[in-house]
């Protein structure tokens, strides 16, 4: 395994493994002794960086949540997990009741919505601190000012480390961090957004998104990257739910007239390496120029080992040039 820091300040920055692994559907649609497992063995391999949020997997039954956490709290304890493990988790997008959603009826990012949720957080995952702590989706009912200073007021108690942003525009990210720098308080470190080897169309509408995309990595958020050196990117969603080798499983947005060169230089890349196509996609984030953290699923052991060993994958500089200017 290879690690790398996220965050900047000495008492809240953490060395974390380069290989996120997401633990969304463990303690629902992945059974208990499944999702051990694939905790077990990622442990074992030198992972360190666990993401999970408070409203995972709500849709699954209907309810609002919590299981995800609930199994990372099980887990812990059955095998004495420490601090060498950073869990991260999110708050913001839990629904409000039974069987409504995050786009009609979420917690959203109050004063009073961060503090109580945060402990219940940490209750279900049974730590005192929680090592990364996300707001899962924008709130555009409350001042950005009262939830900047919610969140720094949990940092100052210690009941929690780092911030992240997920799910946000980027003029929304750098207007929260403003706030917070001017106040000398503490910002978001690390961006949690959907980011993989292909592009993928930004003006689609949706149900939380009317304008398009705000969860998906496009430009902006690049640049954004390049200029602040002190933020992370965490990847969700890299291989696509596993759209690179399901070509049927491809999402909408990306199905559009660039993709087609992407995939043939990923595939002609993937048989000079004798890797697969996944891996060869987790290797380009791995080893680019920008701070990027593959956040993987794995329902499998077997899932998860073909991720691991992209982390040994070495691409030369020609394989990425090719890679990176397909289009």
């Amino acid at each position: 395994m290879k690690y790398r820091t996220i965050g900047t300040a000495p008492g809240t920055r953490r060395e974390v493994s380069v290989l996120a692994l997401g633990a969304m559907l463990f303690g629902s649609r992945t059974d208990e002794q499944t999702s051990f497992a694939v905790l077990d063995r990622y442990a074992e391999a030198g992972g360190t960086f666990v993401d999970t949020s408070d409203n995972y997997a709500f849709w699954e039954d209907g309810g609002q949540g919590g299981q995800s956490e609930e199994l990372l709290g099980r887990w812990r304890r059955s095998r004495g997990v420490g601090d060498e493990i950073v869990i991260a988790t999110k708050l913001g997008a839990r629904p409000l009741a039974p069987g409504t959603g995050f786009v009609d009826n979420p917690e959203g990012l109050s004063a009073k919505v961060i503090r109580e949720s945060a402990e219940r957080s940490r209750e279900r995952l049974g730590v005192d601190r929680l090592d990364l702590l996300y707001a899962h989706i924008d709130d555009h009912t409350v001042p950005q000012r009262e939830t900047v200073e919610a969140f720094a007021g949990l940092v100052a108690e210690g009941t929690v480390g780092l911030l992240g942003a997920s799910n946000q525009a980027v003029w929304r990210v750098e207007r929260a961090r403003a706030i917070a720098a001017a106040a000398g308080l503490p910002g978001y470190e690390v961006l949690q957004y959907e980011h993989s080897y292909l592009r993928p169309r930004l003006d689609v509408p949706g149900d939380l998104f009317p304008d398009g995309s705000l969860g998906a990595v496009g430009p902006e958020m690049l640049g954004y990257l390049r200029a602040e050196p002190g933020l992370t990117l965490v990847a969700y969603s890299p291989l696509l739910k596993g759209a690179y080798v399901r070509p049927d499983r491809l999402p909408a947005e990306y199905d559009h007239p660039g993709t087609p060169a992407r995939l043939a230089a990923l595939h002609e890349v993937a048989r000079e390496t004798g890797a697969t196509v996944n891996q060869v996609v987790l290797a380009f984030q791995l080893g680019g120029a920008l701070p990027v953290v593959p956040l993987v699923g794995a329902s499998s052991v077997a899932q998860l080992e073909e991720s691991l060993a992209a982390v040994d994958l070495e691409l030369s500089d020609d394989q990425r040039f090719r890679l990176d200017s397909a289009h």
